[in-house]
């Protein structure tokens, strides 16, 4: 390539990736509202179709089972190296609003874990092609980047709850409905305006007989235990802080966070700052740092939480916003050490592994924090259960940070 030729592709790049960025951004959040369509009106389904609170536990599990399933699916066949990346995120969007639309019909808990299943499905052929279609137009500050779309992840799955709070009298059927007709837009806006950058990947395929490479790499296996670590803690939050703070005393002091919906919206949607931040720092001061840190912050807020849980309402406001930035700030990074430390021959696999994995293990936390709930008879100290999955992942993280093959990491920031 001609020196004038190369600065052409650069300063397209400048000009144009941003837009790309926030374009994409938002229909990551648009199609993510359907993620937690269930849990902002667990209350109502429990009374519309008398469900226990572990059966309604099971619908949020449906969405992370199904998301599992179809991320290995997909990266076995390779879909999105064979599908035009916009057209797979378009196609799969509209499947999960499609999905979604079915608990209109009142299914029944086996009908409605089947939608959900399918729901969890097809977002597993949004966010990761997303991951990767942003990153063909980000050699530079690519960790800021995927922050931002990480931060659209965790607006969307907050807007069932702006919904709710915004529709504080509208029947359930019609957050639903506010769910799917939002993926539905997401997906249009991947359809006509999505498109790949100026440097693509070369084929990152999932090969299951490179699996035990994954867990031999010893820096590779710490930073997969950072990230279980992250996981434990990360969607059980997000599933039931809607269930605690209805619970929470303190609530209803203030008219603007009289309803639950409201500051679990501002919880959940603290992780956009939070993302940025955590991929601003981490590319300056390094990943293994910059995870250990935030997940030393939000252990503390999941200890604090049932100390707060009687007020002031102050108090738990701060604590559970401070929780929902620091929870979820340091997601992009734990993918980003895989494609750094993995030997590039099965990145595709390490990848893939450690999404799974993780997912899987959202599954076991959601199911049990319901369960303690019911034990305790009180939702306040719940949310101590998830501590230990960020003071492991912290100590891994911190491992890693000592071992010499760090320095592969964050450009020789460890």
């Amino acid at each position: 390539m001609t020196n004038s030729a190369q600065q052409t592709v650069t300063t397209s790049d400048d000009s144009g990736r941003w837009l790309v960025l926030a374009i994409l951004s938002l229909g990551v959040m648009l199609s993510l509202a359907t993620w937690f369509s269930t849990t902002a009106i667990a209350p109502e389904l429990k009374l519309a179709w008398n469900l226990a609170d572990n059966k309604a536990a099971w619908l949020t599990n449906a969405v992370q089972f199904g998301f599992v399933s179809g991320a290995v699916i997909f990266s076995l066949f390779n879909l999105p190296d064979i599908v035009q990346l916009n057209k797979l995120m378009a196609l799969a969007a509209a499947i999960a609003g499609l999905a979604n639309t079915g608990l209109l019909l009142e299914p029944g808990f086996a009908g409605a874990f089947m939608v959900r299943f399918a729901t969890g499905a097809a977002l597993a052929a949004v966010y990761p092609p997303a991951l990767k279609l942003i990153s063909t137009w980000f050699q530079r500050q690519r960790g800021l980047a995927l922050g931002l779309v990480i931060g659209a992840l965790s607006l969307g799955s907050a807007m069932p709850h702006l919904f709710r709070a915004i529709g504080r009298t509208f029947p359930w059927e019609g957050i639903v409905l506010a769910t799917s007709l939002s993926t539905f837009l997401g997906a249009a806006i991947f359809l006509i305006f999505a498109r790949e950058g100026p440097f693509p990947f070369s084929k990152a395929v999932f090969d299951p007989r490179q699996i035990g490479m994954v867990f031999r790499n010893r820096s590779l296996l710490l930073a997969n235990i950072g990230y279980l670590g992250h996981m434990w803690e990360l969607y059980a939050m997000w599933a039931w802080l809607l269930a605690y703070l209805r619970a929470a005393s303190p609530l209803g002091q203030a008219p603007l966070l009289q309803n639950p919906s409201v500051l679990t919206f501002l919880a959940i949607a603290a992780g956009i700052p939070g993302c940025i931040a955590g991929g601003y720092v981490a590319d300056r001061i390094g990943r293994s740092l910059t995870t250990a840190s935030l997940m030393m912050m939000s252990g503390l807020c999941a200890l604090l939480a049932g100390f707060a849980f009687g007020g002031p309402l102050w108090l738990l406001a701060i604590i559970v916003i401070i929780w929902g930035f620091t929870i979820i700030a340091d997601s992009a990074q734990f993918s980003a050490a895989v494609t750094e430390l993995a030997n590039p021959s099965f990145v595709g696999t390490a990848l893939t592994v450690q999404m799974a994995m993780g997912f899987a293990l959202t599954t076991c936390s959601i199911w049990l924090l319901p369960i303690l709930a019911g034990w305790l008879g009180s939702w306040q100290w719940v949310f101590l259960v998830l501590v230990p999955g960020p003071a492991i992942g912290a100590t891994a993280m911190l491992a890693l940070h000592r071992r010499p093959d760090a320095t592969r990491l964050a450009n020789g920031k460890r």
